[in-house]
C-alpha cells in the first residue's frame, strides 16, 4: 500500500474501499514514509472534527455540539488513541513492574485507573470544547501536531515490546536511540513528521489566536513529551498504547488551555 493510505488506514476507521492500495496490508510495503503522512491524516480529522463542530453549534447550543464533537471523535478515530490511554493509565500508574506494567496494558479489559482517567478527559475535552468558539484552525493545528509527535517517537524512541502493531512503522530500521552512536542526520530524518505537525499547528493555532495559540502550542508539547518520558521511565520505552494516550492527552492539555478566559 501507499505510505498515505497505510496512514489512513492506521489513524482512522475509513473503508479499504475508499482508500487505494497497491499492495495487500501485510506489512511489507509499511515504512518510514506511511509516518511522514501522520500529520496529513491529522490535518483531515481536525478539518473534520472543526466542521462538525462548527455546523452543529449553528443548530444546537454549545454543549450539544461540544458532546457531538467528541463522540464524533471517538468514532472517526475507532477509538484507538482513547484505548491506548485506558491501558497506559491501568499499566503505568500503579506500582508494578516492567513485565506486569506490559501485561496490565495487554488485557482488553478496563480497570479502575483506566475508567476513571478516560472518564476524567472526555469531561475535560467536553467541557473545554464547550466553552471555546467553534475554530476548524485549532483542531487542525492540534490534531496534526500530536500525529506529527506520534509518528517522530515510532523511529526515535524504543520500542518496549518484542513485537506489535507500532512496530510495522519501523521493522525496517532500528530507532535512534537503539544505536551505539548518535546520527544527527539520521535524528533529523526521523523528526520530519513532528516538525511538520509543529509547522502545521503553529500556522494555525497562532493564527487562531498569536497569544493564546502559542501557549496552546506549548503546553500541548510539553504535555506529549512528559507523557513519552513518563512511558520511558516506567517501562523502558513506548509502545501504542502509550503512544495514544499521549495523542489524547496533549490535544486535551491544548484544548484546556484554548479555554482559558
Amino acid at each position: 500500500m501507499t505510505g498515505l493510505s497505510a496512514a489512513l488506514l492506521f489513524l482512522t476507521v475509513l473503508p479499504d474501499k475508499l482508500i487505494p492500495r497497491k499492495l495487500a496490508p501485510d506489512g511489507r510495503s509499511v515504512s518510514y514514509s506511511s509516518l511522514v503522512w501522520f500529520p496529513l491524516v491529522g490535518i483531515v480529522i481536525g478539518l473534520i472534527l472543526g466542521a462538525v463542530w462548527y455546523g452543529t453549534n449553528l443548530v444546537w447550543p454549545p454543549g450539544v455540539a461540544a458532546a457531538i464533537v467528541v463522540g464524533a471523535d471517538l468514532v472517526f478515530t475507532g477509538m484507538l488513541h482513547m484505548d491506548g490511554l485506558v491501558d497506559s493509565a491501568d499499566g503505568l500508574i500503579p506500582p508494578l513492574s516492567k513485565e506486569r506494567r506490559l501485561e496490565v496494558m495487554s488485557d482488553p479489559h478496563a480497570g479502575a485507573f483506566g475508567l476513571i482517567t478516560v472518564l476524567a478527559v472526555l469531561l475535560i475535552r467536553f467541557s473545554t470544547l464547550m466553552e471555546i468558539a467553534p475554530s476548524v484552525l485549532l483542531l487542525i493545528g492540534l490534531w496534526a501536531m500530536s500525529r506529527g509527535y506520534a509518528a517522530t517517537v515510532i523511529n526515535i524512541l524504543p520500542y518496549a515490546r518484542e513485537s506489535g502493531i507500532v512496530s510495522l512503522f519501523n521493522r525496517h530500521d532500528h530507532t535512534v536511540l537503539e544505536t551505539d552512536r548518535l546520527d544527527v542526520r539520521r535524528l533529523s530524518i526521523k523528526m520530519i513528521p513532528g516538525v511538520i505537525g509543529l509547522c502545521v499547528a503553529l500556522a494555525t493555532v497562532m493564527y487562531w489566536h498569536p497569544i493564546a495559540g502559542l501557549a496552546v502550542v506549548i503546553t500541548s508539547t510539553a504535555v506529549f513529551c512528559g507523557v513519552m518520558l513518563f512511558g520511558w521511565e516506567r517501562i523502558d520505552g513506548f509502545t501504542g498504547d502509550v503512544i495514544g494516550a499521549a495523542i489524547v492527552l496533549s490535544e486535551t492539555a491544548g484544548l484546556l488551555i484554548a479555554a482559558i478566559r
